[in-house]
């Protein structure tokens, strides 16, 4: 692989990660599995995802669960409106590893 197109998959997997996601369900798994959710980008794929991850965090990715998300409908006065639809990804780490997102030791 040449250093310039090596260069661009960085900049590309910087850019998939759009954040975690944080929600009752993704609780319940982080603790019960050791999986992360994350908010992705929606033309990423499980291999990206698991780079990305990786690379960010230097963590080992044993696997990953991408599931494509439906934006709810929704009325905005009289007019209906339709949230953007986007993608999450849970993100299964090895055993004994953990991502600390507040940074508190």
């Amino acid at each position: 692989m040449s250093k310039a197109s090596k260069s661009m998959n960085q900049e590309r997997l910087l850019t998939i990660l759009v954040g975690p996601h944080v929600s009752e369900k993704s609780s319940v798994v982080a603790e019960k599995n050791n999986q992360i959710c994350f908010k992705v980008r929606k033309d990423s794929t499980k291999k990206e995802i698991a780079q990305a991850v990786e690379m960010m965090f230097e963590v080992t990715v044993e696997g990953v669960t991408v599931s494509n998300v439906r934006g709810k409908k929704k009325r905005f006065g009289q007019t209906m409106g339709r949230r953007a639809d986007w993608k999450k990804a849970y993100v299964k780490l090895a055993e004994g590893q953990d991502i600390d997102f507040l940074g508190a030791e």
